[in-house]
């Protein structure tokens, strides 16, 4: 087992002026699920090739344990890779998928069969080990890639959205099963993904990039709680949270016709910065509202009612600052409310997340 340390790594393709992956640090402790997520070409599957060695680094370096591995070939790194099309032989078993790797480092076959068997126990194949690939389902053919690195027993673990091509409960299932064998075995993984629930939901902790940029490491709690900026805060979370530009007024910020109160930090922060508005942040759980006949707070009207049985979602537009905004508002399962009907709401003061409108940085502490 190893820790992985990205030390200002760098990854900028020929022809191009702009890296893929923009000095990169972070630090992998040994046996931690770290999950990296972000947008399309944000650079999280270049920074998993380059930790792979199928990607050069052009500055900065990459640790394995005590090992630089920057300029090693792929070989000799002791990491395994699940694909997100998971590369199979399709004219071979599934035991002879497993245990490949094995025998071309020249294991013997008693040893080969014993290792294929005990990772086929632990992930469900053992009916499967005669099959080929093409007789197997989606989901059955992501678990022989898994066996298949784990037959290996590697240092790291590198999967690269392995779970992208299998349908909705599938994916639910599976990432489950992957989060709990991870744990189990015990070995470093590094897991891509551009579907933020997944990453919520599986990583130890997770690493948010955009443009080649490192945005946020942080728990998942913390990230959903104090994210770092503005495209954080947007990013993770579903539905997304709320994010409207908002007037500083005397003690608070002015949403509707209420005014909700803001730390003095925050304002004081917003002010050095030459602003006169904040970008506060709301998530849909965090509204209150209020009653059929009060007015008070921000008025929505109800566009779209997502029922969901336990609660709804509702998303709706409201004028905040002469602007129509969309928000979107989660209710109690048993009071959704029509469509084409307004809805009340005041966020709870101490639940809001304060941004800078000009730098998109987190005010409040």
């Amino acid at each position: 087992m190893a820790s992985v340390t990205f030390d200002k790594a760098t990854r900028l393709y020929p022809g191009s002026d702009k890296p893929a992956v923009d000095q990169l640090e972070i630090e992998i402790e040994d046996g931690e699920f770290l999950v990296l997520v972000g947008p399309s070409g944000c650079g999280k599957s270049t920074s998993l090739r380059m930790l792979a060695g199928l990607e050069d680094v052009n500055g900065g370096s990459i640790r394995i344990g005590d090992r630089d591995v920057t300029h090693l070939p792929p070989k000799d790194r002791d990491i395994a890779m699940v694909f997100q099309n998971y590369a199979l032989y399709p004219h071979m078993t599934v035991a002879d998928n497993m245990g490949f790797a094995l025998k071309i480092a020249g294991v013997n076959k008693a040893e080969i069969r014993a290792k294929v068997e005990e990772a086929a126990k632990i992930l469900d194949l053992t009916p499967y080990l005669d099959r080929k690939p093409k007789a197997l389902s989606g989901g059955q053919r992501q678990r022989v890639a898994m066996g298949r690195a784990i037959v290996r027993e590697p240092q790291v673990f590198l999967m690269d959205e392995p779970l992208s091509n299998l349908d909705a409960k599938l994916r639910v299932s599976t990432r489950t099963q992957i989060a709990s064998l991870q744990r189990r075995l015990g070995i470093t993984t590094v897991y891509v993904t551009h579907d933020q629930v997944e990453a919520l939901t599986m990583g130890d902790r997770v690493a948010v990039l955009k443009d080649g940029l490192l945005q946020q490491v942080d728990s998942p709690r913390n990230m959903y709680d104090r994210p770092a900026n503005l495209f954080v805060a947007g990013f993770i979370g579903s539905p997304a949270m709320n994010l409207v530009e908002v007037p500083i007024t005397d003690g608070g910020v002015k949403f509707g016709n209420s005014v909700v109160p803001v730390s003095r930090d925050a304002l004081s922060a917003a002010s050095a910065k030459g602003d006169t508005t904040v970008t506060v942040g709301i998530r849909p759980e965090h509204f209150d509202v209020s009653g059929a006949t009060s007015k008070e707070g921000l008025a929505v009207s109800v566009n779209v009612v997502e029922e969901l049985g336990a609660d709804g979602y509702v998303y709706g537009s409201s004028r905040v600052g002469g602007e129509d905004k969309d928000l979107v508002v989660r209710v109690g399962g048993r009071a959704v409310p029509e469509k084409g009907s307004t809805l009340h709401v005041v966020p709870r003061a101490d639940e809001l997340h304060v941004f800078s409108t000009s730098t998109g940085e987190r005010l409040t502490g």
